[in-house]
């Protein structure tokens, strides 16, 4: 579920104004960023090559002279990652640009829809043959993977505690061979793992103990695609060589859909079965509504009006509960100024042919036949950023707009950006 507190998302619903800045308002960004720089003696010029921002940029963030646009909020993202921030952490530093958590806090799982979710997941992954590879694909604002403590919770029941291992891959594209698996090796509890061999090695050794084996692989796109390939090439051989000891689970969103489907020589995600995570239901909304207090609610008309996304999803609740009175129309107004819709929109705008794509699709109902990988680039973008979803109609599966929130907040921001122009 989201990694919005619903009190929070009250507040910001409330006060949302009729349009919305490029930027939003700092606090101690900068601050944040040098001293995190600091700490492993990162330079703007090392930031700036990972990123994909110039050094010029890095440099005006580090001493307070500009601060992200709401289009490079993925940048900050990308930044904390090579900065080798926690979770908390990088919210921290999104929050001081004013940009929505990445990742999901505890306190703030939707807890129903969650544990049958994981359950039928484990229990799907121990059920594949001749290979347990399962990848769980998931849009932005759910989390990679979503619900990870309650994943790795209910994996420790079944495999015991002593064989559930959590590796996340080293985001730095300039990690050489050894540190990057060394890393992984220290993720496992590995000593003196300085190179590939080495860590199949130690993998191979624990897999000979004859106890299924549970691996969990967040965000296994990132990093380094040699390095990554060489990874995917360790887990495939030791999941031939200990036929049904290791089971794998990867998660990730369009980077790893990608792989999948247009990286052939990845047999290990080639082998692997895939899923996705579950919509919201009414069960997720009353769990939300009775963290924050509210006593009347109308689950059906909260995920009517928020189309089931996960960060509209208590932003609608709230509106509901300050005025319960409130049209349709007037809601959806108020929810299309969230500001994770124009963080969702405004990097998809950056080019006139897709401005000119979206604006023709915003008033269609219908976007597309779902299929399992699309092939259209600006729809896997909508669709990866949750502003598009997949639903089951009598004549076969359709992608949509979310909701109408969804659809009106691609009006207003066009026309802002027309306005600007």
């Amino acid at each position: 579920m989201s990694p919005i507190d619903i009190s929070v998302v009250h507040a910001r619903v409330r006060l949302c104004p009729q349009s919305v800045p490029d930027t939003m308002p700092v606090s101690d960004f900068p601050s944040l960023l040098v001293r995190h720089m600091r700490r492993i003696r990162a330079s703007a010029a090392g930031i700036a090559s990972e990123i994909g921002m110039s050094r010029e940029a890095v440099n005006n963030w580090r001493n307070g002279d500009s601060v992200p646009s709401r289009k490079h909020r993925d940048k900050v993202v990308a930044c904390a990652a090579y900065l080798r921030l926690s979770e908390l952490e990088t919210n921290e530093l999104l929050a001081a640009v004013g940009f929505e958590p990445e990742f999901p806090a505890e306190h703030d799982r939707v807890v129903p829809a969650a544990t049958s979710a994981v359950g039928a997941l484990l229990d799907r992954l121990q059920q594949l043959r001749p290979y347990p590879i399962l990848m769980l694909l998931t849009p932005a604002h759910l989390g990679q993977p979503p619900e990870r403590a309650a994943i790795l919770a209910d994996a420790q029941r079944r495999y015991g505690a002593d064989n559930v291992l959590h590796l996340q891959p080293p985001f730095s594209l300039h990690a050489d061979a050894a540190g990057y698996f060394s890393a992984l090796a220290e993720q496992c509890g590995f000593r003196d793992v300085a190179s590939d061999y080495a860590f199949e090695a130690a993998l191979s050794r624990r897999l000979q103990s004859g106890r299924p084996l549970f691996c969990l692989v967040s965000r296994f796109e990132q990093g380094d695609p040699l390095l990554r390939d060489v990874l995917a090439g360790i887990l495939r051989s030791l999941s031939e060589m200990h036929s049904g000891q290791l089971h794998l689970l990867i998660c990730g969103g369009a980077a790893l859909a990608d792989l999948k489907y247009q990286g052939g020589d990845l047999s290990l995600l080639n082998i692997a079965a895939s899923a996705s995570w579950p919509e919201l239901a009414a069960a997720d909304i009353a769990v939300l509504a009775d963290r924050a207090g509210i006593a009347a609610f109308d689950a059906e008309r909260v995920l009517r009006l928020s189309g089931g996304h996960p960060l509209l999803a208590p932003a609608a609740l709230a509106l509901l509960a300050e005025a319960p009175g409130r049209s349709d129309a007037d809601l959806i107004e108020a929810l299309a100024t969230h500001a994770p819709l124009w963080q969702s929109f405004l990097p998809l705008l950056s080019d006139a042919t897709a401005r000119a794509a979206i604006t023709e699709r915003l008033g269609q109902e219908r976007l597309a036949m779902a299929q399992p990988y699309l092939l259209d680039p600006l729809l896997r973008r909508l669709y990866w950023a949750n502003l598009v979803v997949a639903r089951r109609h009598p004549d076969g599966n359709w992608l949509e707009w979310r909701c109408a929130a969804v659809r009106r907040a691609g009006v207003l921001i066009l026309a802002d950006l027309d306005a600007g122009a």
